[in-house]
C-alpha cells in the first residue's frame, strides 16, 4: 500500500494553486479555503487525462455561469493569460461564446474578467476582429451556418421554421460564431459543454457530448476528466447527470449509432 503525505500534498497545491492562478496565496484560514488547495489545485488540477488549455476555459465558463465578474473569475482568466494558455484574441473569441451557450451576463462577466487580467499584468489591450467586416447574402449565410453545424454536431441541423433556428441557430451561432478563426473548434466546445451543462437541457447536453466525441473533439477519457472539472464548479449533482450521459453517448459513438441511438446512414 503506497500512503500520500498530507504535507507533501498541501506543498503541491499551494504551488499548482499560485502557479495556476497567477498570484500568491496565503495559508488557509478555513476548512473550505484548505480543501480548494489540498483537494482542487493539488489533485483535480494535477490530473493527467485533460491539458491545462481546458481545465482553464472549463473553469471560465462555468465560473462566469450567474453573469458576475467574481474574483474566482478573474483569478482564471490571469492565470490563463499569464502561463500563456490563452491568448487575449482567444478569450475575447471565449467571451462571446460563452455569451452563446451562457447568456450574454456570462459573457459579459468573462469580458470584463479579461479586462481587468489585462491591466493587472501590465498588457497592452488588443483589437478584436469584426463578426463580420463585409456585406453578405443572407441565404448564403443560412448555408453556410448548416453546413457548420453539421461540421460540429456530425449530424443535419433543424430547419430555419423559427426565428430561434433561423435566425439564431443556424445564422447567428454557426453561420458565425462557431468558425471563426480566432479559437478552434476544440476549445469552443468545452466552453459549449459547460453552457449546455449548466442549462440542464436534456436534448442540448445529450446533442453536444454525443459531437464532442463523435467529431474527435474530445475523446472518451478526456470527457470523463471534463465531468470532474466541471463538478468542481457546479456542484456534483449536476455533475452527476453530464456523467451519465457521457456513459450513454460513448456506446453510441462505439456502435456507429446517432446521438437518438439510429443507424448512421
Amino acid at each position: 500500500m503506497t500512503l500520500l503525505d498530507p504535507k507533501a500534498r498541501s506543498e503541491r497545491g499551494q504551488e499548482q494553486l499560485e502557479t495556476r492562478l497567477a498570484k500568491s496565496a496565503a495559508e488557509p484560514e478555513t476548512l473550505y479555503q484548505s480543501s480548494w488547495r489540498d483537494y482542487i489545485f493539488a489533485e483535480v488540477w494535477t490530473r493527467g487525462g485533460l491539458d491545462l488549455r481546458a481545465r482553464y476555459l472549463i473553469s471560465i465558463a462555468t465560473a462566469s455561469e450567474k453573469g458576475v465578474m467574481s474574483e474566482r473569475l478573474c483569478d482564471y482568466v490571469r492565470g490563463a493569460l499569464a502561463t500563456n494558455e490563452l491568448s487575449q484574441l482567444e478569450l475575447r473569441e471565449a467571451a462571446l461564446h460563452c455569451a452563446i451557450y451562457g447568456g450574454w451576463d456570462s459573457g459579459a462577466a468573462v469580458d470584463q474578467a479579461i479586462t481587468r487580467a489585462v491591466e493587472e499584468l501590465g498588457l497592452t489591450q488588443e483589437g478584436f476582429e469584426p463578426i463580420r467586416a463585409e456585406a453578405w447574402d443572407p441565404q448564403v449565410r443560412l448555408q453556410e451556418g448548416a453546413a457548420e453545424f453539421h461540421n460540429v454536431m456530425t449530424f443535419g441541423g433543424p430547419p430555419p421554421v423559427a426565428p430561434y433556428f433561423e435566425g439564431g441557430i443556424l445564422n447567428f451561432v454557426f453561420g458565425e460564431a462557431w468558425h471563426r478563426p480566432g479559437l478552434d473548434q476544440r476549445s469552443r466546445r468545452w466552453l459549449t459543454l459547460v453552457g449546455v451543462a449548466n442549462s440542464s437541457a436534456e436534448t442540448p447536453i445529450r446533442t453536444h457530448i454525443y459531437g464532442a466525441m463523435a467529431s474527435g473533439n474530445a475523446s472518451y477519457e478526456e470527457m470523463n476528466e471534463f465531468v470532474l472539472q466541471y463538478a468542481v464548479h457546479a456542484g456534483w449533482p449536476r455533475a452527476s447527470y453530464v456523467q451519465g450521459v457521457v456513459f450513454e453517448m460513448a456506446e453510441k459513438v462505439k456502435k456507429g449509432l446517432t446521438w437518438d441511438g439510429k443507424p448512421k446512414e
